[in-house]
């Protein structure tokens, strides 16, 4: 039988990995390595489950309690290994570590915290920084958990344009009251 796609052993699991976690911003855990390999139609969710521990052992990976990060012997030997990736595997891995980077950075820029109040209301708590400090906070007070939440996660899906449109609201108004 005819193999489909590019990975055909555990070395090229293994090379894949090192070259996703050499992208990888941050430390990350198994299952988000299995998701930003899977580019492939040969890889399987077991071949990255039983590779990790192994390039754990050898010096490749950093387990840092339940996340993984590459190590300088693995950067070393991604550098050297790279251009053996499929070009079709090496573009698809590197958009899909590209948005995982993307996102996580908007993270670190977006705070909420819900609230309960005494009287059973919830204060959703919003927060938008750059990199030189908070650039809003905005304090919402809601009736209820469930309607407090849908106003986190619909701040948290588009922080910009929110804080954008505060600032054209104010900046409009304090236009129209100068006149």
């Amino acid at each position: 039988m005819e193999r489909h796609g590019f990975i055909h052993d555990m070395l090229d699991v293994k090379v894949l990995i090192l070259y996703v976690m050499s992208l990888v911003e941050m430390p990350v855990s198994a299952q988000t390595i299995y998701e930003l390999c899977l580019q492939d139609d040969c890889l399987s969710y077991m071949d990255v489950q039983q590779a990790i521990p192994e390039m754990v052992d050898t010096g490749h990976l950093q387990k840092l309690g339940d996340l993984f990060t590459i190590t300088d012997k693995g950067r070393d030997t991604e550098q050297l290994t790279n251009d053996s990736i499929a070009f079709p595997v090496r573009h698809r891995a590197k958009t899909a570590v590209e948005a995982l980077n993307r996102a996580a950075k908007q993270e670190q820029f977006i705070q909420t915290e819900l609230r309960p109040c005494e009287n059973g209301e919830y204060i959703v708590s919003m927060k938008l920084n750059d990199m030189n400090g908070q650039l809003m906070h905005l304090e919402l007070t809601m009736p209820t958990r469930l309607q407090a939440r849908r106003v986190e996660a619909a701040y948290r899906k588009n922080p910009d344009m929110i804080y954008q449109s505060v600032i054209v609201g104010l900046l409009e108004e304090a236009e129209g009251s100068a006149e």
